[in-house]
């Protein structure tokens, strides 16, 4: 899936609501595809938001179904909406997925996290470190550098006026383990405790010492937003791919899992605290 079509927030919303309307007025897919003169599969993409339904297609939709001035008015600006390009869309070519899209418009962003400091509190050297490491071809200095200004562009978002909440709970081996050696690891770890004074920032970590632990499964982050018509998201990346898990039953073992895993980890003072001793184990 093209970043240009990714299931933005408002893609999503705006989907969601196009197929709650047809079940309203009692049209089955087939019966809204005829009368609109489409293909089956354009409506099921449509209430899927795998295609983008254009100002023109939200209108006939209106018009089929009867909606109100007032719906109708709300579907035509989120259509409008839907086509703005987010900043992400100048970095296409290195953001390949959904989820930057997703996490832009959180409010509310919980990340379990067993190997790497999470991206949105990387520094410009771990990131290149990180990246290199994962490319086919470490050595090309272009593709790492676009890279890296990626994920810098998205670690503005912790700044911004509307910034969402980060909580964030690393494993303690994501603090030891020496990226790039012990002077890029000493900085990493100053940042990560700067950014932790932030208000919308909390990181916890999970020791060695909590033994067996409802995160051993690996990486995830949960997305929820502020809207309350926006259902959270899961998002699970791994060496086959991403994978974003949308059934509220599944997105809510994953809340399970993390309240799990903070009721395992060192409360913020205390993790603090460890990040500062294993920082000065790198000067």
């Amino acid at each position: 899936m093209s970043m240009a079509h990714s299931p933005t927030v408002r893609l999503r919303r705006l989907a969601r609501e196009l197929r709650k309307m047809r079940e309203t007025a009692g049209l089955s897919p087939e019966g809204a595809a005829a009368q609109l003169g489409w293909s089956r599969s354009k409506v099921s993409r449509v209430e899927t938001g795998r295609t983008r339904a254009s100002p023109n297609d939200v209108a006939q939709i209106c018009d089929l179904y009867g909606a109100g001035a007032s719906v109708r008015a709300v579907l035509m600006q989120l259509a409008k909406e839907v086509r703005q390009r987010g900043w992400w869309t100048a970095y296409a070519d290195v953001f390949t997925g959904s989820y930057v899209g997703l996490e832009d418009e959180a409010s509310l962003i919980r990340q379990w996290e067993v190997q790497l400091v999470p991206g949105l509190l990387q520094t410009d050297e771990y990131a290149r470190t990180v990246i290199s490491a994962g490319l086919p071809d470490p050595h090309d200095a272009e593709d790492v550098h676009r890279r890296v200004m990626a994920r810098m562009a998205r670690r503005m978002l912790l700044s911004r006026p509307n910034a969402p909440e980060l909580y964030a709970v690393l494993d303690e081996g994501v603090v030891r383990r020496p990226i790039g050696g012990p002077e890029l690891m000493h900085d990493q770890l100053e940042a990560l405790l700067i950014s932790a004074r932030r208000p919308n920032v909390t990181i916890r970590i999970l020791p060695y010492s909590a033994g067996a632990h409802a995160g051993l499964e690996g990486a995830f982050t949960v997305l929820s937003f502020a809207e309350e018509v926006d259902p959270d998201v899961a998002y699970v990346e791994g060496t086959a791919g991403e994978v974003y898990v949308e059934s509220s039953e599944q997105v809510d073992r994953y809340k399970v899992a993390f309240e799990r895993i903070c009721d395992a980890a060192l409360p913020p003072d205390e993790s603090i605290g460890l990040i500062t001793d294993t920082k000065e184990l790198f000067s």
